[in-house]
């Protein structure tokens, strides 16, 4: 797979850890994705308009681009995903006397109230696959509630989709 959502040659990304480097790879997953279906939908409007004898209109031209602006800001809010994820596992690899901070054994309450939110999230998204049982365990959680703070009925909400 070719790497191009970020510059690996870059000094901040050159030092990735195997756990980072499985992130770098999911986003590139993702971006592969987009520009897929991307490619997949320009085809579909050139066909369309060759059928009916307009493919070489503006229009075509007009619709591509607008196809390839929102794929690039979707490609943009991947990339700026992972760079926040990236950030927050050197974050998250640092610890104190009492080893790494790891939620829920060890909290960094160093971190932002939106930062915590992530560590939070990301760790009942990775417990169980399954919503229900993710949302009780989540709602049994009282350093979740003090951990987080105001943000704490906004993972519930959150989590409350999932189960839908």
């Amino acid at each position: 797979m070719e790497i191009d959502i970020i510059d690996l040659t870059d000094p901040a990304y050159q030092d990735l850890t195997e756990v980072q480097l499985s992130m770098v790879r999911a986003a590139q997953t993702k971006k592969n994705a987009i520009v897929a279906e991307c490619e997949a939908e320009k085809r579909k409007i050139f066909y369309f308009m060759l059928a009916n004898n307009t493919a070489l209109s503006n229009i075509r031209t007009f619709e591509e681009e607008r196809l390839e602006a929102s794929a690039d800001a979707e490609i943009a809010g991947v990339r700026e995903d992972l760079i926040q994820q990236l950030h927050f596992e050197s974050i998250a690899s640092v610890g104190n006397d009492a080893g790494p901070y790891r939620y829920p054994e060890n909290p960094n309450y160093e971190l932002s109230a939106s930062q915590r939110f992530l560590v939070v999230r990301n760790y009942y998204m990775n417990v169980t696959s399954d919503a229900a049982t993710r949302l009780q365990m989540y709602t049994m959680d009282t350093l979740a509630r003090a951990y987080l703070g105001e943000y704490y009925q906004t993972l519930y909400e959150l989590l409350a989709q999932y189960v839908k």
